[in-house]
């Protein structure tokens, strides 16, 4: 039926097409007014009329400098309607060039003409409908600053539209530079600029442009900071923009402006702009007479102003009610929503310890943060882990809470559902916290493979997966069961522990050592593991002594033969191994205190005069320089903050001092 009512539709306007191909400018020019005119209004015609094959003799109309000003200007208003069709109407007028015809005609033609404005309006139609055909817009500064004269001093639709385009084209950080340097933030300034308040059509692409241009660019902050139009700087225009009595959509557009500002470091987390203009703002839009998409909105945005800085963090959490707020959010149906009030909930909660309590006390919270966890919305699902992320760091609530609600079960469920890289290295991250010895989420989840999940972790590309998953096992090793430090290691296997400690992430060196230290701890486990693993473990250490590692990392290195020097057997195969008892003389009197301290630790245990053996030791120690290492340490001015540990080593020896 639709094939046959384009049939007719081409037939009833086949007269008037085969005018636009005239050599008549007269007749070409009604052609166009009739073909517009069929248009407006009507998706079907516009349909029938790309079908047909129009596109790009209007584009060729429309560029054509000879041609008389009317035709061109009747062809652009036709591509503008045109371009306010459907979806696949856009598609199709971008695959034939309609965007870099309309950017190329705006290169050429002449300020203050009606082509402008129609060139204009059609290339904002295109851009507003995803994905936006960004490329056709080349950084040209001289381009961007013609497009920035016209939104300084255009006609009021010309500045609109231009502001519009320009702020869905800034993506990234070339796109933000140019436009700073083509003078954008005078242009948006200008269009914020207003005796009373200026009307949201003008107000709503101008807060748009700065806020993609100040997002994460410290530069462009800084220099929006300083552009002034009339007496005001950008920042007093949108403070004065975010009072009650302006529309919802500006005072949030603002809010976000000023959000930005703030995180790229123009303004400081105690200005005034920030404490009275922008968090109170936001907190007030999250409010339950707020329509749904401005809650939204003004959630995800409140989350990121407080995400890195406590005291905002705990302004927010006494602001407007905003608990109950957020928890009402959250039974919103949009999935924009829950995850404004998932993200809100996980900065709030990031450091403070009494925010956690109170956001955990709100009323059915864990429950949604459970039911935000089985979403079948990726972006809920994400959003609800960071806010498990963020209430993880409360020791009481992991023994509280968190047992109540079972939430490792959805977590792991998540996990093991091959998620995206974001949501694996947030969960992880949470992983971490909910495997420390006092989690009572311990031993189900080890029920649920989650050594084999987080063995797998440390394989992965990604460092952020590898640091998390030998974090997590790190973790799960603490103070645990013999039982459980064996399956650790033969599911991670010391093939891959060794890779582990030549990766190029310290961080992940330094928990791959803190594993081993985790491992080696307990005199039974110590001589257990050493009794498998001796060769590979002795291995690990003389790898990072030798190598170049930092200090930090060889001071790990150094506390693991401490704890196997506190074994009753594991302690021989240190005393066997001369190349490590010379590092132990070396690190004794190396310049960094820490590597001293740590080196102090493993004499003292393979002294100590109440084991086993502890003669020959001693004896084989001071052979070997041990003994004249502690004296001369003792000795040393700058190791003053030593002399009692190394007083009690010196004790031991007390046949040969």
């Amino acid at each position: 039926m639709q094939q046959l009512t384009i049939f007719m539709d081409i037939e009833s306007s086949r007269s008037y097409i085969d005018e636009l191909y005239s050599s008549e400018p007269s007749k070409t020019l009604e052609a166009l007014v009739t073909l517009k005119n069929s248009v407006i209004g009507s998706n079907r015609q516009k349909s029938s009329v790309i079908q047909q094959g129009i596109v790009p003799r209007l584009l060729q109309l429309m560029s054509d400098e000879t041609l008389d000003p009317n035709i061109r200007l009747e062809a652009t208003i036709t591509i503008g309607s045109l371009a306010k069709g459907t979806a696949e109407n856009v598609s199709s007028l971008v695959e034939q060039g309609a965007a870099s015809a309309l950017v190329e005609l705006l290169r050429t033609v002449t300020l203050g003409t009606k082509l402008v404005e129609a060139s204009l309006c059609a290339l904002r139609s295109i851009f507003l409908h995803p994905p936006a055909p960004v490329t056709a817009l080349p950084v040209d500064m001289r381009l961007l600053s013609k497009l920035t004269q016209i939104a300084r001093e255009g006609s009021p639709t010309a500045r609109t539209c231009v502001v519009r385009i320009l702020s869905i084209w800034c993506g990234g950080p070339v796109e933000q530079e140019a436009l700073c340097a083509a003078g954008a933030c005078g242009a948006a300034a200008a269009l914020l600029a207003s005796r009373t308040s200026p009307p949201p059509a003008r107000a709503l692409p101008a807060l748009d442009l700065l806020a993609a241009m100040c997002f994460e660019n410290t530069s462009v902050s800084q220099v929006a900071l300083n552009t002034r139009h009339g007496d005001k700087t950008i920042p007093e225009l949108l403070t004065f923009l975010v009072s009650r009595d302006k529309p919802l959509p500006v005072a949030m557009g603002a809010a976000r402006c000023l959000t930005f500002m703030h995180r790229a470091g123009a303004l400081p987390p105690d200005d005034n702009r920030v404490v009275f203009g922008a968090l109170p703002c936001l907190a007030r839009l999250c409010t339950k007479d707020m329509p749904e998409d401005i809650r939204a909105t003004a959630a995800e945005t409140l989350a990121y102003l407080a995400e890195v800085d406590t005291s905002l963090q705990r302004l927010a959490a006494i602001s407007n009610h905003l608990m109950s707020s957020l928890a009402d959010i959250v039974n919103c149906p949009s999935a924009a929503a829950k995850q404004g009030a998932f993200k809100c909930f996980a900065s709030l909660g990031a450091n403070d310890e009494d925010i956690r309590k109170k956001i955990i006390e709100t009323h059915g919270l864990m429950v949604h943060v459970v039911n935000g966890m089985n979403n079948p919305e990726p972006t809920v699902r994400l959003a609800a882990v960071r806010c498990l992320h963020s209430l993880s760091r409360s020791v009481q609530q992991l023994r509280t809470t968190f047992q109540d609600h079972a939430v490792w079960k959805p977590l792991m469920q998540l996990l093991n559902d091959s998620p995206g890289t974001e949501l694996l290295t947030v969960g992880s991250s949470t992983l971490c916290n909910l495997l420390l010895e006092f989690s009572p989420a311990k031993e189900p989840m080890l029920d649920q493979g989650a050594v084999e999940m987080l063995c797998n972790l440390t394989k992965r590309p990604e460092a952020a997966l590898r640091l998390n998953g030998i974090w997590a096992l790190m973790n799960m090793a603490f103070q645990a069961e013999q039982k459980v430090k064996q399956r650790i290691l033969s599911c991670l296997g010391t093939e891959q522990m060794f890779r582990l400690l030549g990766d190029s992430d310290t961080r992940v060196i330094m928990k791959t050592l803190g594993l081993l230290r985790n491992l080696l701890s307990t005199r039974q486990h110590i001589d257990a593991i050493m009794s498998e693993y001796s060769s590979q473990v002795m291995q690990a250490v003389i790898v990072v002594l030798e190598g170049s590692y930092p200090a930090e990392v060889k001071e790990q290195a150094l506390c693991i033969l401490g704890n196997i020097g506190d074994g009753e057997k594991a302690k021989d195969l240190i005393m066997a191994n001369e190349d490590v008892l010379r590092k132990l003389v070396d690190y004794l009197a190396h310049p960094e205190s820490k590597l001293q301290e740590a080196a102090l630790f493993v004499a003292n245990n393979l002294v100590w005069r109440g084991e086993a053996g502890a003669a020959a030791r001693q004896a084989r120690l001071a052979e070997l320089g041990v003994l004249r290492a502690l004296k001369l340490l003792y000795a040393r001015q700058d190791a003053a903050h030593l002399h009692d540990k190394v007083t009690t080593a010196l004790a031991q020896f007390n046949e040969f001092t």
